[in-house]
Order: C-alpha cells, then structure tokens, then sequence
C-alpha cells in the first residue's frame, strides 16, 4: 500500500491513547506517525525486506502496549505506538501486491520478507496494488476521523496525505514507464557499476551483476 495510507493508519492506532491520555497525546500521535512512515525508508535499499519486520514488530507492540497501559510516560507510549504503527504496515503491505515494476499485473510473489521464517511471505492483493483506488478509498476512510479529531499540524498531515495519495494514485500507472525511461536514458550510462548494482531489480531486469 502507498505511504500516505500507512502515515494515516499509524496516526489512527495512535489517536484512541492521544483521547485516553491527552498528556501524552503528541508523542502517541507522533509515534505512530513515524512508526507507520520508517518501514518505508528502506525504498531502495531492500524493499519490505531491511525494515519491514511484521513478526518482530508485533511481538514487541504486544509486549509495549500493555507496559505503557500500565506505565504510561512518554518513553513507554512511544516505544508502543512506534512499534505499533511499524507492525501495522509491515502487515498490511502482505495484503497489498507484490514488487513488481507493474504490481496490477500480479507477477511477484513476493509481498514482504518474514525474517523470523526467512521466506518471503506471498500478496494476498485485497488492495490490489500501492495506489489502486481501493487504496486511496482506504486512506479516506482512515482520514475521516483524524481530520475530525485532529487540529494544528496533525491536521494539515493528515490533509497532505489525502492530497498526495490523490496524486500518487492519479499518476501511479504512468511512473513505471517514467522509470525506465530515466533508467534506461540515463542511469545506466551515468552511474558505476556498484551503484547500478544497489538498483531494486525491477527497474533493471536485464542487469547481471
């Protein structure tokens, strides 16, 4: 799925502790904000494999969460819903599609890497591809009650997102083609041999390192 809907599910997890705890309301939402939003970070350098842990990830939320109920400070309630917002997008991209140039076309059989049993975990594709329309329904669906509960900056992020999972899901079938021709036009003649080798296989199917 494409990074605003996992920014706003990290943001949602978090708001019920931002209502219980409003003390703590800030770092809860900004946790989960990052928590859904860091997995990401590993775009182009082993993507949902080198940060993107749906087993551990969930085994430490479920041991956090219940620590900051019972001890709520600022370091407990960050830890939880970092880590909460971080397993729900490792999660949630299995339901997504695969990593494929094209994933509409449902070729990979890859979804995310389960490192616990150091296999790769299959697309279930419930949303079929990162920015199908389904995708950005779920990202409004999700936005709703933030932007209803939310204010100040949270609110303007949670509008942001909205905005560019609109866009990103108006342009989604036009970036392959983009790609490759950026690719084929200039990184591979502009760029080492050792850089070209760090390039995800899908946008240089024909390389042999």
């Amino acid at each position: 799925m494409m990074l605003p809907t996992h920014v706003l599910v990290g943001l949602a997890l978090a708001l019920p502790v931002a209502v219980a705890v409003p003390e703590h309301a800030d770092i809860a939402l900004t946790a989960g904000l990052l928590g859904g939003l860091i997995p990401d970070l590993d775009m182009y350098i082993g993507h949902r494999k080198t940060l993107h842990y749906p087993v551990y990830y969930s085994a430490l939320a479920a041991v956090a969460a219940p620590v900051a109920a019972l001890v709520p400070t600022t370091a407990t309630i960050a830890a939880a819903m970092g880590l909460l917002g971080a397993a729900a997008h490792s999660v949630m991209d299995v339901f997504g599609g695969g990593l494929e140039l094209r994933p509409w076309e449902a070729t990979s059989s890859r979804a995310v890497y389960n490192h616990y049993h150091d296999r790769w975990l299959a697309p279930r594709r419930w949303i079929r591809y990162d920015g199908a329309p389904e995708d950005l329904v779920l990202s409004v669906v999700v936005a709703v009650p933030l932007l209803v509960a939310l204010d100040g900056t949270l609110r303007v992020i949670v509008g942001t997102a909205v905005l560019i999972g609109i866009v990103y899901t108006a342009v989604r079938r036009l970036l392959p083609a983009i790609a490759e021709v950026l690719i084929a036009g200039y990184l591979l003649q502009a760029i080492p041999d050792h850089m070209l080798a760090r390039l995800p296989t899908r946008y240089v199917p024909d390389y042999v390192e």
